[in-house]
């Protein structure tokens, strides 16, 4: 299962790092950073060792580190240097790892085996959230029962189970690590297995508790990201009769994802847009709306350069209490949204960097469904979070864009698209 490199014991553990790593991704930062770690330094050693010089038509894998140098030189003006110098550090994968893929010659089968351990991480993270929310609700609902029956603890029953089941849903299910990220891995990999037929029951098994855990997680994104995957899935079928199939199927899984809670919760928060008052599930409502407007408040004031790494959370937390926003003030909340935060840290400059990346992509990736699939989830994740704030998210951009970014991607063309190069 683990990779073997016939001529190079660097490569080998190189990639078996990166292997346990996105085994450890979700089940929290702390566990897969010491094998990310070790992956980049052996990932320099094999520059060095290297006799061959990185091909020059893979030279768009530099605008990653083109986009680190910006955000460095933002530091010139911030007035906080340690907030900067810590998200740098976090950000150095986007300056190391495209950089290592230029002089790594990858192999289909070591590319997938990315996606086999990553899935692997997702199920075990599945079965710990699990187990994690059933303790949580057990005790809740064992605390609201007693034995004398009466209207009052008949209610006092219905509330614990009503509170109970919010444990396995959203913020409350996921406690290793942010929904949004978690959400972002399961689709990449029901990106890979749906293009394939699901013809064993361990495949069908898989592939239903994705969507199991997609469902609990209750990401808007994710549900949006999910519903043009599905199409496009439907659209490729040229079986008439098993076309007609998968749309009623489909109509049946939205039947089921809206009625989610949270969607319904989703749908009362933005109504109440204008209102300032104290709300909860802030990530994926409300608050998200809020910081959106609250950063282009901001970005009118400084369009050019931005506020620099260090300084663009502090004038957005400002501007929270400026506003009257409580709750983004009281979690800090950043941008919720890729775009506006490179504005907010470093203006036009980054984000037109950033938005050239995907410019790229999307175009290396038109050449099917499958391909167009993976390039929406991960724009459409930038829109709905700061993807690149966070250390999740960072890793994980810094490795599959450089792999999908490739001249001859194996990632995109044997992997996802499935076709000879």
């Amino acid at each position: 299962m683990f990779y073997k490199h016939d001529d190079s014991l660097v490569l080998t553990i190189f990639w078996n790092s990166l292997y346990i790593a996105f085994l450890l991704l979700p089940l929290g930062i702390n566990l897969p950073t010491p094998f990310f770690i070790v992956s980049i330094g052996l990932g320099l050693v094999n520059i060095f060792q290297s006799r061959k010089k990185f091909v020059l038509e893979n030279k768009i894998l530099l605008l990653f580190p083109l986009y680190f140098i910006i955000m460095l030189s933002s530091l010139i003006y911030t007035d906080n240097i340690f907030g900067g110098l810590n998200l740098l550090q976090r950000s150095l994968s986007l300056l190391l790892f495209p950089v290592i893929f230029l002089f790594v010659k990858e192999d289909a089968s070591s590319v997938r085996k990315l996606f086999d351990f990553l899935l692997l991480g997702l199920i075990i993270s599945f079965f710990i959230n699990f187990s994690i929310a059933i303790f949580n609700a057990m005790s809740i609902i064992k605390g609201g029962f007693s034995l004398e029956i009466s209207m009052a603890d008949l209610n006092t029953f219905l509330d614990a189970i009503i509170n109970g089941w919010n444990y396995f849903i959203g913020d409350e299910f996921s406690k290793l690590i942010n929904p949004s990220y978690l959400s972002l891995y399961i689709l990449l990999v029901l990106s890979y297995y749906l293009k394939n037929s699901l013809d064993t029951k361990l495949r069908t098994a898989i592939v239903l508790i994705l969507f199991l855990y997609l469902f609990l997680l209750a990401s808007i994104a994710a549900y949006m990201i999910l519903t043009v995957m599905s199409l496009l899935l439907i659209f490729n079928i040229s079986d008439k009769s098993r076309k007609h199939t998968m749309i009623i199927m489909f109509l049946l899984g939205i039947l089921v994802f809206v009625n989610n809670p949270r969607v319904f919760d989703f749908y009362a928060k933005v109504k109440d847009f204008g209102m300032t008052t104290e709300y909860a599930n802030s990530t994926s409502e409300k608050a998200r709306l809020l910081s959106w407007k609250s950063s282009a408040e901001l970005i009118k004031e400084a369009p050019f350069l931005g506020y620099g790494i260090g300084d663009a959370n502090d004038v957005l937390i400002k501007k929270y209490k400026e506003l009257g926003y409580k709750y983004n003030f009281e979690n800090k909340y950043n941008a919720h949204n890729q775009f506006l935060q490179t504005l907010l840290q470093t203006g036009v400059v980054g984000l037109g960097v950033l938005i050239f990346i995907f410019v790229v992509l999307g175009m290396r990736m038109k050449r099917s469904r499958n391909e167009f699939s993976v390039f929406l989830i991960l724009f459409v994740s930038l829109v709905f979070e700061s993807m690149l704030v966070r250390f999740n998210g960072i890793v994980f951009f810094s490795i599959i864009i450089p792999l999908l970014l490739k001249k001859r991607s194996i990632l995109s063309s044997r992997i996802i698209r499935n076709t000879p190069i």
